[in-house]
């Protein structure tokens, strides 16, 4: 901030503090790339990071002041003047993009929800809710969903939800002034930027175990005061479990899941770079680390790049699983699954304790109850969809039909009869329909046994099947005397025939009680399509000539006569003399 000695160029590389009140003196030259490093939150994967956007028109004017400020000055846009015009004018509302677990503790505090403030922009719903679901996992909640007594605490401090949790666990376990130090780095720039990735190192630097570099000098001395901030917040609150060895590597892990259980993350081989986080996302190293050696880790920092699923770790500690016994015992969940192995598919029972996403421990069940297993097997069902039954051509025609009926009703009297048997309604309720039948499925290849046409014409009392018949038939007698099959998966159905099995049929077909016309494809004695109508009258009195000039012309031994109307059907080239 300090001015540039005498005949020195200074040069101040900037993010958003350009936009500040501060003044920098002698700056009168700024040169703008037009973009911002802009925070964002995302309520998938509860994960705050940083992505690189254009900025707005009133922070690129913004930023164009700072060269004027103390005297006349010049700035350089690294854009065009029409891509100025196209930048929006102002910058969104942070609220939009933010975490928002600060938010919902104070609100919570104060007893009100987001639906009795009047805000000018309203916190997202989806981000809110994400906020509400870490403050469960941080134990600040009861089972109301109001704050408990250690979620009072942890609005009494001034710090991120996360950090109060820490604070204030790590203060009761005897463990304060480490849990100060962390709080302090995880509240800081990185103060040891390539050094790896392990938070061991950094408390070496604030203990004064490690001389920090000249660099990294000014960090390690603001994270030193930041801890002794955090002490002077701790003081006079209560140790409830003094641990017996406070000195032990492992407490650092302890402290940081306290701050991040989402984000304990199991290694998914050994010795590899790639861990599963409790949340589900998946993470993984850069570059080799010494960290890569642990099974288990706790991340601290994750970012990702533009074009990678994967998050990158960038601060994390070690973890022993032991503490899942005692001190992280509230992360694990206990329950029993029973499942498909989708490798083998089988089906399989277990008891597992897990934390979020990640699996402890699993042990076989022997015994399964038919509630449980039918409830397996139809959850598989739902999550692979109907086609994991063995459908035919000619069921998927019966539910088309029944579509069908049920659709014209609808439309006529704005009510059915017919039972909904499309798709989306059946997977809804395969606990009625379905389940009662799979008493001998035990394997994938089991389902393929079900004798699904008996299981869903149960769903059709009577006498709807014998109307099915009657009001949409599977074929429909021609003038040739052929049974020609309909085919209802289009709409209108179709009924494909070859154009001389219909000389002598004056108007269109109609089903469902003449309520509806069937669309004709006419075909070719190559039963191809030469025509297709509803309007079978205005073919034969329009189209029909023209149709024959080609017909005749490709097919000349067979019959084409001048009026169709009159003539004689034929299934043949030529009718019978």
């Amino acid at each position: 901030i300090e001015p540039a000695p005498a005949g020195t160029r200074k040069v101040v590389l900037a993010t958003n503090i350009a936009e500040t009140s501060l003044t920098i003196d002698g700056v009168r030259v700024v040169v703008d790339a037009g973009l911002a490093r802009v925070p964002r939150f995302d309520p998938a994967s509860g994960m705050t990071r940083l992505d690189t956007q254009r900025i707005s028109r009133a922070s690129a004017t913004q930023r164009a002041g700072r060269a004027g400020r103390l005297q006349p000055g010049v700035c350089y846009r690294l854009w065009s003047q029409a891509q100025h015009e196209q930048l929006s004018a102002y910058s969104g509302a942070e609220i939009l993009a933010a975490d928002l677990a600060g938010l919902a503790l104070q609100l919570l505090r104060w007893g009100v929800t987001p639906q009795e403030l009047s805000w000018l922009d309203v916190p997202p719903p989806a981000a809110y809710a994400q906020a509400l679901d870490l403050l469960g996992r941080l134990g600040a909640l009861d089972e109301r969903g109001a704050l408990n007594a250690h979620g009072q605490a942890m609005a009494e401090l001034p710090s991120h939800p996360r950090i109060a949790h820490l604070l204030l666990r790590g203060q009761a376990l005897g463990l304060g002034a480490l849990a100060c130090d962390l709080a302090a780095l995880l509240s800081e720039r990185d103060i040891l930027r390539g050094g790896g990735a392990d938070l061991h190192s950094r408390l070496a630097l604030l203990s004064g175990e490690s001389r920090a570099t000249r660099s990294a000098q000014g960090g390690v001395q603001r994270a030193r005061q930041l801890a002794k901030q955090f002490q002077g917040l701790l003081k006079g609150r209560l140790v409830i479990g003094a641990v017996s060895d406070p000195e032990h590597p492992r407490w650092l892990g302890c402290l940081l899941a306290f701050a991040y259980p989402d984000r304990i993350a199991q290694q998914r081989r050994a010795g590899g770079a790639d861990y599963r986080l409790a949340n589900g996302r998946a993470a993984q190293f850069a570059e080799a680390d010494a960290l890569m050696k642990h099974e288990w880790l706790v991340v601290a920092d994750l970012g990702s790049r533009q074009g990678q699923r994967e998050e990158r770790i960038y601060l994390a500690a070690d973890l022993d699983p032991a503490l899942f016994e005692r001190e992280l015992a509230e992360q694990v969940t206990t329950l029993e699954v029973l499942d498909w192995d989708e490798r083998e598919g089988v089906l399989r029972a277990e008891r597992q304790r897990k934390v979020g996403e990640l699996v402890l421990e699993r042990q076989a069940l022997a015994a399964l109850d038919e509630d449980t297993r039918s409830r397996a097997l139809v959850g598989l069902v739902r999550r692979k969809g109907l086609e994991l039954l063995p459908w035919t051509p000619e069921l998927r025609q019966w539910q088309a039909r029944v579509a069908l009926l049920r659709e014209l009703d609808l439309q006529q009297h704005g009510q059915s009869e017919w039972p909904d048997l499309s798709d989306a309604a059946l997977l809804a309720s395969l606990e009625q329909w379905l389940a009662p039948f799979l008493g001998k499925v035990n394997r994938l290849s089991h389902f393929a046994n079900l004798d699904l046409p008996a299981i869903l014409q149960t769903l059709l009392p009577w006498p709807l099947p014998q109307r099915l018949d009657e009001l949409a038939p599977r074929t429909l007698s021609v003038p040739s005397g052929s049974r020609i099959a309909i085919d209802y998966t289009e709409n209108p159905p179709v009924l494909a025939v070859r154009l001389q099995e219909l000389f002598g049929l004056a108007a269109t077909p109609r089903i469902a009680g003449g309520r509806l016309g069937l669309k004709l494809h006419l075909l070719s004695p190559a039963r191809r399509p030469v025509q297709v109508t509803q309007d079978l009258a205005s073919f034969w009195a329009n189209t029909y000539l023209e149709v024959k000039k080609d017909l005749k012309g490709r097919y000349p031994k067979h019959y084409w006569p001048d009026d169709p109307l009159i003539a004689e059907p034929t299934a043949r080239a030529k009718p019978r003399k």
